[in-house]
């Protein structure tokens, strides 16, 4: 069985100049907001999603700034560069604190295709923990040795923190930002989803049960090895979270299609 690829009527491209490839990318990325969206990790007009676009050059789409995820479409993304250059026709601008971490990692991790950050109130409670993410549920056991921490500095709005931010992510794939928020890259979109969806749920557990009149059970370091040794929905070879994305397109497209505009 080969390996599962995301499954969505792309359509023509409504955009001049833009090749198949990146219309394809643009289609998938704007159902990923809508996905987003509908899972109730939206912060008003903010965070970002950000994808490399396919081809030689390094350029990424990301979310036009001052549009709800519920109104990002395929051609109202915009096509920037790693310095911030907008290089497609937008009525919006974008985001500067967005750009800095986004950037970073695509500009120094060259399999980080798909990046994401958030502020869900689960994520950014652990995140505001001294202790962050506990290794007591089910599902931060699959994400053993698969976090990093970086302090927080503010706004993200200084390029200068961008190397500390590497340096803090030490090529994890998930980062907690202290006192901020969850951020998540992947090889593709599906996986980083896979890993932002699994560190959310984390939160989301290890928030419900702190608020139970009992301590939490920490879960022995040997059985946290062989959770993350044998939890295969991050492996490409797996699919790294197609499947998921694709149930996921499924149930929005009952609901809405326009994001394929």
């Amino acid at each position: 069985m080969g390996i599962p690829k995301i499954v969505i009527d792309h359509g023509a491209s409504k955009l001049k100049g833009v090749t198949v490839e990146e219309w394809r990318a643009r289609v998938e990325l704007a159902a990923c907001y809508r996905i987003f969206s509908h899972l109730g990790w939206t912060e008003m007009i903010y965070n970002h999603i950000t994808l490399r676009v396919p081809g030689p050059e390094r350029h990424l789409l990301i979310n036009p700034f001052g549009l709800h995820y519920t109104e990002v479409t395929a051609s109202n993304l915009v096509k920037i560069d790693l310095d911030g250059n907008i290089l497609s026709k937008s009525r919006w601008p974008i985001n500067p604190a967005g750009l800095a971490p986004h950037a970073t990692i695509h500009r120094h991790i060259g399999n980080a295709h798909c990046v994401m950050h958030t502020h869900t109130t689960a994520g950014l409670a652990v995140a505001c923990t001294r202790g962050g993410l506990s290794m007591t549920n089910f599902y931060s056991a699959q994400l053993y040795g698969k976090v990093a921490y970086h302090d927080f500095e503010g706004i993200t709005v200084n390029p200068e923190e961008g190397p500390r931010m590497l340096k803090s992510l030490g090529g994890k794939p998930v980062l907690i930002l202290r006192n901020h928020g969850l951020l998540a890259w992947g090889e593709t979109l599906p996986q980083a989803f896979a890993h932002l969806w699994t560190v959310q749920r984390a939160c989301e557990i290890q928030v419900a049960a702190q608020g139970l009149s009992d301590a939490l059970i920490e879960i022995p370091p040997s059985v946290l090895e062989q959770c993350t040794r044998v939890s295969l929905q991050f492996d490409p070879k797996y699919g790294a979270g197609v499947d998921v994305f694709n149930a996921l397109i499924r149930q929005i497209d009952r609901i809405v299609t326009s994001y394929k505009s």
